[in-house]
């Protein structure tokens, strides 16, 4: 049953995005500097399966295998011709597991940054980096994807370029950012002045939030900054926080710690709930059995109990809660 992200946000309820991509195809064999989108045509099996055990643990949203699907990116393995290609097959991959599963699912399609700086720090111009956007989101939507979901920016530059993009390819979207640079992005974007980005747009976005950044407690209070925020609010946060094992980084998270965040997402006012980097798919049921025992936003949670539920911020913040966090952390 096909649906849209709109009417699924229409419903009220909380709603749960996937998981990680990249940390989960390195456990299936993906290799290092091998880039996660040729999968998409040298082993849909694998991609299709990802996707298919995000939907039975519960996701009402599942991200396609493009994060890295722009001409700009594409281009360090000289595949930036193949963009549309990719993109659109990308879609079509998750588009057969959505349509087949028992509830609606929503496909969308992961768009992410360019990897460049934009003028005059670097050579990346509005008009390119929109160009470069149009023709993945493009793609996807040939592919059949509901939604562009611009993930993990920084520079608000690159915010308003993909959002334009979307804009004229007449795909709905949303937007997160990654805060993981003490409480900023790395470009020194805040969560309180994010929402404001988007009062020229033509078009809003459905939906904006935060993702990756450096675990599960610094995205919570991430989220509480952008609590005065109208639009639906979405955390899809990392499993933790990423430790080296000898060579390997594994991420602190279980699934019982990505449950209670998931609690505390509901409570500090996100509609959208996902994992990121490290979240598996038994990260995503835990979650999903978390949502679904507490559809109803509890007391706003603090720093404090944040940090007694689910571990220590790893971020300082120099933002309208900076004083609470340096606070916090002068006492740990």
């Amino acid at each position: 049953m096909r649906t849209s992200l709109s009417d699924l946000l229409a419903t009220g309820r909380t709603l749960l995005a996937d998981g990680a991509t990249g940390t989960n195809y390195f456990a299936a064999g993906l290799t290092s500097g091998e880039p996660p989108e040729f999968w998409t045509v040298d082993h849909p099996d694998r991609v299709q399966g990802l996707h298919q055990r995000f939907v039975d643990a519960g996701a009402d949203i599942i991200l396609t295998n493009t994060f890295g699907c722009n001409p700009h990116r594409l281009k360090l393995h000289k595949a930036q011709d193949r963009t549309f290609e990719l993109a659109k097959r990308a879609a079509e991959l998750a588009r057969e597991v959505a349509d087949a599963a028992p509830r609606p699912v929503v496909v969308a399609g992961s768009v992410g940054p360019t990897g460049e700086l934009f003028e005059p720090l670097g050579a990346l111009t509005h008009d390119d980096a929109v160009a470069g956007f149009a023709e993945e989101m493009r793609g996807l939507q040939a592919g059949g994807a509901d939604v562009a979901w611009i993930e993990t920016m920084s520079a608000p530059e690159e915010v308003h370029a993909a959002a334009t993009a979307a804009i004229q390819v007449g795909m709905p979207y949303v937007v997160t950012c990654s805060f993981d640079t003490a409480g900023r992005t790395m470009m020194g974007l805040m969560p309180g002045n994010f929402d404001a980005i988007f009062d020229a747009e033509p078009q809003a976005p459905l939906a904006i939030g935060a993702n990756c950044g450096v675990g599960a407690s610094d995205i919570l209070v991430t989220i509480l900054e952008m609590g005065q925020s109208m639009k639906a609010l979405v955390s899809k946060g990392n499993c933790g926080v990423p430790q080296f094992q000898g060579t390997e980084i594994v991420y602190s998270g279980t699934p019982e710690l990505m449950g209670k965040y998931a609690a505390l997402a509901i409570d500090a006012g996100a509609r959208i709930i996902g994992g990121c980097c490290g979240t598996t798919p038994e990260h995503l049921a835990s979650m999903r059995a978390a949502i679904d025992a507490h559809p109803t936003p509890g007391e706003r949670p603090t720093i404090e109990s944040i940090v007694a539920a689910i571990g220590p911020l790893t971020n300082s913040a120099p933002t309208e809660l900076s004083g609470e966090r340096r606070s916090r952390r002068s006492r740990g």
